[in-house]
């Protein structure tokens, strides 16, 4: 495609995604399918134009002030990924000197927002929480995330997955917490990698899997993920109990759990059980009560912990859909206790940084449900074989699991742990 009308395309692609009235990744992928004469090149500078802009909104949005044409078509030009002559040569003179002015600019000239490129409310919220090392984790949520894989421990040792991708041409590297875990370098299309074809490999971030470790399910026992949504903990789960027992996938989007199909197909599993139910009170939660031996809960929520993957949240987000969300996690985390037989254990999980969908989700727990105690997750840690477990913990005697992504180099995620008193 010519360079101009690369960049346009851009522009009319910035502009539907900027309405936010959809997820980013949606839209982007929604555009592609209407507009399929787009090639591979194409598309990946599409995609990388459009999230580049997302993670540094505001820095880009004051740059774009000074120079001229319109919104969309400035925004583009400052986001555009590559070569910079191949850009230019879509350019005007005019556009060729504002872009240059705009490279040249410093930090230094620059409000603290046009560096953190977070929304107020966002900001303020972290900065209460890390205080000093809210710049480095500010950068480290404008960087895009690394593939991490899991390997399907039902299948394939991770010492021999990670000689099978090597041998492949891959740059490959054991993740530094998670003893299923292997961290790709660059972002290489998986499609025609045997290993993940076949099911010994599944694309799943390490935090995520730190998460399926602390459930600890064991063979033969009967499991719930609670909101599994397109199952990647579900599969990870379904692996450690070595394909026995009984794993529930329930989620209230039907369209979530298809997404688990092919998935479950590749994986070789067959104790998975995946449930559309209307609601957390479905009758299907009901005729389980007091049964399970472990359920998960991964929470909806809003999802800032994914920032380097999903940079649109950010914007999509404010106060008031947090506190909705707050008042939804609750309600899911005491319909899913209901199910726990007791000496069972209960997981409540976030992919979200701020601590009213974390801690205080969890105080609130423990005020209502003394039948519960809780199990301080540093040791649940230890027994997981996770490796330097108690630099990912916070609270007393360790007791969440708190992963950051300028620390960790983790999706950012929270968990509290309980088991039910016998």
């Amino acid at each position: 495609m010519h360079p101009k009308a690369l960049l346009d395309e851009s522009a009319r692609l910035l502009e539907k995604v900027f309405r936010f009235d959809h997820p980013a990744d949606a839209i982007v992928a929604r555009h592609f399918r209407e507009n399929r004469s787009l090639g591979p090149r194409e598309r990946a500078t599409l995609s990388d134009t459009v999230f580049a802009v997302l993670r540094e909104r505001l820095k880009l949005e004051w740059l774009a002030r000074s120079g001229s044409g319109s919104r969309w078509r400035r925004l583009a030009i400052l986001g555009f990924p590559g070569d910079r002559d191949f850009l230019k040569s879509a350019l005007t003179d005019g556009e060729k000197d504002w872009l240059d002015a705009s490279a040249r600019v410093s930090d230094a000239e620059m409000m603290a927002p046009h560096r953190h490129n977070l929304p107020e409310w966002l900001a303020q919220a972290l900065r209460e929480q890390v205080g000093d090392e809210f710049d480095a984790l500010a950068l480290s949520l404008n960087r895009p995330a690394p593939l991490d894989l899991r390997v399907n421990i039902l299948r394939k040792k991770r010492e021999a997955a990670l000689a099978e991708l090597r041998a492949q041409g891959l740059e490959a590297d054991a993740t530094p917490f998670s003893p299923w875990g292997i961290r790709l370098q660059g972002k290489p299309s998986l499609a025609r990698v045997p290993a993940f074809v076949a099911g010994d490999v599944e694309v799943q971030d390490e935090g995520s899997q730190l998460l399926a470790l602390l459930l600890d399910a064991r063979r033969g026992e009967m499991v719930v993920d609670f909101c599994a949504g397109a199952g990647g903990k579900t599969l990870a789960i379904g692996a450690a109990m070595r394909n026995s027992g009984r794993l529930y996938a329930f989620d209230t989007s039907a369209h979530r759990l298809d997404a688990i199909k092919p998935r479950l197909a590749r994986s070789g599993l067959s104790n998975i059980h995946p449930a559309a139910i209307a609601h957390e009170r479905d009758d299907r939660i009901k005729r389980l009560a007091g049964k399970i031996d472990r359920v998960l809960v991964d929470a909806p929520c809003s999802g800032l912990g994914t920032l380097r993957r999903s940079p649109d949240l950010k914007w999509r987000q404010t106060p008031e859909t947090v506190a909705a969300q707050v008042v939804l996690q609750q309600r899911i985390l005491e319909s899913a206790a209901r199910l726990v037989r007791p000496g069972g254990r209960l997981v409540y999980a976030t992919c979200s940084l701020l601590t009213q969908e974390n801690e205080a989700v969890a105080a609130v727990f423990d005020q209502g449900h003394p039948q519960f105690e809780v199990l301080p997750v540093q040791e649940l840690l230890a027994a997981a074989h996770v490796a330097d477990g108690g630099r990912l913990v916070a609270g007393p005697q360790g007791r969440f699991l708190r992963l950051w992504p300028h620390r960790h180099g983790t999706d950012g995620f929270f968990a509290a742990v309980w088991r039910r008193k016998a």
